[in-house]
């Protein structure tokens, strides 16, 4: 039984962030915004990480078992630590809207694949190519991801193929240019 107990204790623990959770990057293809619902120049605001509570409450609850069951190896909470079902959130106002539609802001999610969002964002502009909850996702490139439940039902989420780089781009970055450059040749839905 203890055995089992440090077994679960080393997958909660590898769970805990700062996480990449891929073993190895994947290239982008930036011809994945055909996956896109939205593609919008914007600046950011509000940005924050949303911390998973159910996560951090099982956790906290399985911590303290462990620590009841084992006195001699006594594990604190750490409530700054990142967890893998953590997000990011923050609104997008919205300067252009280059394929979709999009009101004068919208509200994101950024739950990548990688695990790694930032503390913090420059308001940028950026531009942010997103889809809508549930809907199709670019391929897998990499040999594993773990990818997880859209955070958010109502709000639309950053594109992103797993373990590769999000779409989100300096507005004036060659990134930024060959993506409008996609978008103008209207790029092929894959539903």
């Amino acid at each position: 039984m203890r055995q089992r107990s440090i077994v679960l204790f080393l997958a909660l623990a590898a769970a805990a962030g700062p996480v990449h959770a891929c073993m190895s990057d994947a290239p982008l293809d930036l011809r994945d915004v055909r996956f896109a619902d939205t593609v919008v120049v914007g600046r950011i605001a509000n940005y924050r990480i949303v911390p998973d509570p159910v996560f951090r409450r099982e956790h906290r609850e399985w911590l303290a078992e462990y620590n009841k069951k084992y006195p001699e190896n006594q594990v604190e909470f750490d409530e700054t630590e990142r967890f893998m079902s953590d997000y990011a959130r923050f609104d997008v106002l919205i300067d252009e809207v280059l394929l979709g539609e999009a009101g004068a802001s919208i509200v994101v999610t950024w739950d990548n694949s990688t695990f790694e969002e930032p503390e913090s964002m420059s308001p940028g502009p950026y531009l942010i190519a997103l889809r809508r909850p549930g809907a199709a996702a670019p391929p897998l490139r990499g040999i594993s991801a773990t990818i997880l439940p859209d955070p958010e039902p109502g709000a639309l989420a950053v594109l992103q193929a797993p373990c590769s780089d999000a779409f989100i781009f300096e507005k004036t970055s060659d990134r930024a240019d060959r993506l409008r450059k996609i978008i103008a040749r209207g790029p092929k839905r894959s539903r």
